[in-house]
């Protein structure tokens, strides 16, 4: 095994695999990576290039950032205006385009809106805050699901009474039976998101893996580790055979953290959840369970929801089709010109690990 990070990047080994991988591969695959980081290594390193071109990358929806929903936003939205609220979440969040606005747009115009970077600084804000109401917009996968399952079960400890939680967090493994689930789906495999598995492991795959018939293969971040799980998956694609595979051992075990999971099994609660531009998803989501439900968002707002009435004028973003592998971002209209990192029309041109703005970044636009 690998010992050093920088084992993962060398050159020679990157070959190695490349030639294997054009070695066994006679058919033509389709493999989605499902997570943005991989994504965003995928257009880092070129690594597209060392596939033969009978293998085909797509890229699926693996950016919480990117999967929020305009409502969400739009809830957010909403809060941050009422009086004597503090509104708290992730930076990427703040550019991300709700119905009609954002929530950078509206901070500029004077609403306190703050960005953190661990779950942790909400406690310290309500504490120094204790006459503002707070507003923690808190998304994520399974991954950041831990700390904020954490942060929750703190407030109860501590008897923290003016934080509020406005969940927008997902399950990757349902998304997975989601897109297999499509009539239209191309997808031969999956390169499985190391960082949730190393949280969540990866038995709840096993079940999908089977009925489906794809092989799911658990891979890191560095080019080694990409082109080693798409060698795993086009090995048992060529032999007809659908396992799930970890070729992330040195993070991931297949029972994933149970410390972590206990937590998240604690304070959350497993819902059906929309996700942008795809639609409700059953059972990919996370809300807040029994005695934590006081701090849910709803408790103040309780009719928000469906007061709001959302503006369907932004058409001419794909970035439903691209999360979903249908579509590259090369194949919208508006992609780096229209919709730029300064001023996207999607989520994905927003966030460090949306498919877009990993293109615009890393490719060249003819």
């Amino acid at each position: 095994m690998l010992k050093h990070l920088s084992e993962y990047r060398n050159a020679e080994l990157v070959k190695d695999l490349s030639e294997k991988i054009k070695s066994v591969s006679t058919g033509n695959w389709r493999i989605m990576e499902i997570c943005g980081g991989q994504t965003h290594a995928i257009m880092k390193y070129n690594l597209e290039e060392f596939l033969p071109d009978n293998i085909k990358l797509l890229h699926g929806p693996g950016c919480p950032v990117c999967v929020t929903p305009a409502s969400k936003i739009d809830l957010a939205i909403y809060a941050s205006r009422q009086k004597d609220v503090i509104l708290i979440s992730y930076g990427d969040m703040l550019r991300v385009p709700g119905s009609s606005t954002d929530l950078l747009s509206v901070k500029a115009d004077g609403c306190d809106i703050r960005t953190i970077y661990s779950p942790l600084e909400v406690i310290s804000i309500a504490e120094n805050n204790p006459d503002k109401t707070i507003i923690f917009f808190a998304i994520g996968f399974e991954t950041t699901a831990s700390p904020n399952a954490h942060l929750i079960s703190l407030l109860d400890k501590k008897g923290i009474k003016n934080i509020f939680i406005l969940s927008s967090m997902f399950r990757v493994p349902p998304a997975i039976e989601f897109l297999l689930s499509d009539p239209e789906n191309k997808i031969n495999g999956f390169l499985a998101a190391g960082h949730v598995c190393t949280v969540m492991g990866y038995e709840e795959y096993i079940p999908i893996s089977k009925k489906f018939k794809v092989p799911i293969v658990i891979t890191g971040f560095e080019p080694a580790d990409i082109l080693s799980g798409i060698l795993e998956t086009i090995l048992q694609l060529e032999k007809s055979k659908y396992e799930v595979v970890n070729r992330y051992k040195r993070v991931v075990k297949q029972t994933g953290n149970i410390s972590s999971k206990k937590v998240i099994e604690e304070v959350f609660d497993i819902t059906d959840m929309e996700w942008r531009g795809i639609g409700i998803i059953p059972r990919s989501g996370f809300d807040l369970k029994g005695k934590y439900k006081i701090y849910s968002f709803f408790n103040l707002f309780k009719e928000t929801e469906s007061e709001l009435k959302p503006d369907k004028s932004r058409t001419i973003c794909i970035a439903g089709e691209i999360m979903q592998g249908k579509k590259t971002p090369l194949e919208c209209k508006a992609f780096g010109n229209l919709c730029t990192p300064e001023s996207p029309l999607g989520a994905p041109m927003v966030s460090s690990e949306g498919t877009c703005s990993a293109y615009l970044r890393y490719k060249k636009l003819n």
